[in-house]
């Protein structure tokens, strides 16, 4: 079981166990006058190669991720996730819109918040198997920044050299691995005491 807020995701190895327990918990939670959101609940197999009735592969998002199957070119096959549409899409409206309204603070300070605000991104979604999504983010980002800075005023500030010099002088943060969820003891000093 993994649980956050009033979120919770229950694995099982057998697809007859799952149907069991979710049967069991409808009733448990009845007895206390609740019950499951049925438009949010609904059991997975990601066991399968088969794709569901919409056609697509067996996925589900938790927590802003798509969690889903996936095979090695050597034919294993891992359970592993991906930064949710949803989420993706809510994200980059959030940066486009802060760009947009700060346009004219000072450059400065506006890429020194731009950047603490990319990092907090990618210290959350920047975790194995993810990288694809988070660089395209930041690509997204940079060229939000392109777009507003050159909207400062009627005459533009960039040219692409130009913007290439600024970003050389003001990096974005780079979308590589933060959490490395196979190997899990990196940063987790209190383990290897």
């Amino acid at each position: 079981m993994v649980r956050f807020a009033d979120d919770s995701v229950f694995c099982f190895e057998y697809e007859e166990d799952a149907l069991r327990f979710y049967k069991a918990l409808r009733v448990r939670l009845a007895k206390f006058e609740l019950e499951v959101s049925e438009e949010k609940t609904k059991i997975v197999c990601l066991r399968k190669e088969d794709k569901d009735d919409d056609g697509n592969k067996p996925s589900f998002d938790f927590l802003g991720f798509t969690h889903y199957r996936k095979r090695t070119n050597n034919g294993a096959t891992f359970i592993t996730r991906k930064t949710s549409k949803k989420k993706f899409m809510q994200s980059l409206k959030k940066c486009k819109e802060w760009m947009k309204a700060n346009r004219t603070m000072p450059t400065k300070m506006f890429m020194k918040k731009l950047n603490m605000k990319l990092n907090g991104y990618c210290n959350y979604y920047a975790i194995s198997g993810n990288t694809k999504k988070v660089k395209d983010y930041l690509d997204k980002c940079r060229s939000f920044v392109f777009k507003w800075l050159n909207r400062r005023s009627q005459k533009r500030s960039f040219n692409w050299d130009k913007f290439v010099l600024f970003m050389k002088k003001y990096p974005l943060p780079k979308g590589v691995v933060r959490v490395n969820l196979y190997n899990r003891t990196i940063g987790l000093s209190y383990l290897s005491k």
